[in-house]
């Protein structure tokens, strides 16, 4: 007897149907599971068999072939098990088989015949949606994530007794019912920029990089505040919108990161070690999952100790910067996982963390800084459009009573200046003034003839490359609209100006 039934696999962060058919018949037993499976996939008949016989359904010793179609791809991982496990009892004619057409299935069976959760839960929904299935049947933990998608009906049942119930009696189950409320829960951050003690400097230039969506750079001694600095930047962001969550939430479901969450509510913030090796940061692997700088879309990747990290690291960083997307290529096919996120970085002045406190007269040489610097390579810096020193903090700054800016305070204008950004570039796939290119730039940036003539004393003197004299642009057109200036002044080139130090200590 030939059984199909419908489950879905990942190919990077989208879904594809994948055809389950179960044949059992006479003959030699054997049990044996086709398709380009992996070790989880072939492991499926223990789990199965076991999970049967412990509900009550025994399936006698016959020979078993399981074909995943297509079978030209590499299927990995747990959620074969329901499917796998319908087929045996379709088979049994517990289940009736033609009910197993109008639904969707995927889980991992427990050895009590519990639906475990599985990863990917949300592409397969969208997919599921796409592909006009009646239904999605997943693991009750995987039940938010599935729900966020409307136009479907999700069932998740909590083990394979009650799976059966909804196929032989489909008008007693009801699909699963969510308050938005409960899926969609408020940002909420548990640190403040009103924390942070003095840098009135360094807070203004975050407040300009969150406006534009801008690179920066952090450079300063121990303890002058850099990390506690970039761990609050994502409180000063805009609250994402609905889409934004969705893309976000589908980059985590992919990556198994929900841990039974409905969705990523929160801007991501991720602070991978500088041990962290190409793939971890990039993504890959054999089948390709998302790296670091996916898992930080629509929010922010903070690389601490930015010269510790290994150089082809930091030149892999360059694209996906650049383009907002990575592309893995591997034999015969590729996968674009996206990656449109703010770079935050941090580094000491120089490598004797001992020497780098500002005004002091052990302070690093010139020299010192130049070969500390070096580490990082130029493209990469230009990349950066703010490149800020961070001083340590004085002690009437420590000391003092009077209350900081919340980050309330810092997102209301922050959010302020991207609905500026948002009617100027509507209709377009620019979020964010640092995404323009050189045709946004050049219709949106003009200057006047005084900020043209100190920007081109800028390139002259301090070696600015054409990319850094586009990334002064864009800071500017950043600075004006958090002024809720049309146009671009003098005071905004110049403040632009003084946020690339590394081309001035070059």
């Amino acid at each position: 007897m030939l059984v199909k039934i419908t489950s879905a696999a990942l190919h990077g962060i989208d879904a594809y149907p994948v055809e389950v058919e179960v044949d059992i018949c006479a003959g030699f037993p054997t049990f044996v599971t086709v398709g380009l499976p992996d070790a989880a996939v072939r492991e499926s008949k223990e789990r199965v068999r076991a999970a049967l016989k412990n509900c009550g359904y025994d399936l006698e010793s016959k020979r078993i072939t399981i074909n995943l179609a297509p079978a030209d791809r590499r299927k990995e991982g747990s959620a074969f098990d329901l499917p796998i496990a319908l087929g045996f009892l379709a088979f049994l004619e517990v289940v009736p088989p033609q009910r197993l057409r109008e639904h969707l299935f995927v889980g991992e069976l427990a050895l009590d015949g519990r639906l475990k959760p599985v990863r990917g839960v949300l592409p397969i929904a969208l997919m599921a949606r796409r592909a006009g299935f009646r239904g999605l049947v997943v693991p009750g933990a995987n039940a938010r994530e599935a729900a966020l998608v409307r136009g479907i009906d999700v069932f998740a049942p909590e083990d394979i007794v009650r799976v059966v119930r909804l196929l032989r009696e489909p008008g007693e189950a009801a699909p699963c019912r969510f308050d938005e409320r409960e899926l969609v829960s408020p940002a909420v951050y548990p640190v403040d920029f009103e924390d942070v003690k003095g840098q009135q400097h360094a807070k203004r230039a975050l407040e300009v990089a969150a406006a534009g969506a801008h690179n920066v750079l952090l450079v300063g001694p121990p303890g002058a505040g850099k990390t506690m600095l970039a761990r609050r930047l994502p409180t000063i962001l805009p609250d994402m919108s609905y889409d934004e969550m969705l893309e976000v939430t589908r980059v985590y479901s992919a990556a198994g990161l929900l841990a039974g969450a409905g969705t990523v509510a929160t801007r991501p913030f991720r602070a991978p070690h500088h041990t962290v090796t190409d793939a971890g940061l990039i993504g890959g692997g054999i089948v390709p999952k998302p790296g670091e700088v996916s898992l930080a879309h629509h929010g922010l990747l903070f690389l601490d100790e930015l010269p510790e990290f290994k150089r082809k690291v930091l030149e892999d960083l360059r694209q996906p910067v650049e383009d907002g997307r990575v592309t893995v290529a591997r034999s015969g096919y590729s996968v674009v996982f996206p990656a449109a996120f703010m770079l935050v970085a941090a580094m000491n002045p120089c490598a004797d963390v001992r020497r780098g406190l500002l005004g002091r007269e052990a302070d690093c040489t010139d020299g010192e800084k130049a070969r500390y610097y070096s580490k990082i390579s130029g493209p990469l810096l230009d990349r950066i459009d703010i490149q800020l020193e961070v001083p340590e903090v004085k002690f009437r700054d420590i000391v003092s009573r009077t209350p900081a800016e919340s980050s309330a305070a810092i997102r209301a204008r922050v959010t302020r200046a991207r609905s500026l950004q948002t009617g100027r570039f509507a209709g377009g796939r620019i979020f964010a003034n640092s995404q323009m290119g050189p045709k946004e730039v050049k219709q949106f940036c003009p200057l006047p003839p005084e900020a043209e003539k100190l920007l081109e004393m800028a390139v002259t003197k301090l070696g600015f490359s054409a990319r850094a004299y586009d990334r002064v642009l864009k800071v500017a057109r950043t600075i004006a609209d958090l002024e809720g200036s049309e146009a671009i002044a003098t005071p905004h080139v110049s403040e632009a100006i003084q946020y690339r130090m590394m081309d001035r200590l070059r």
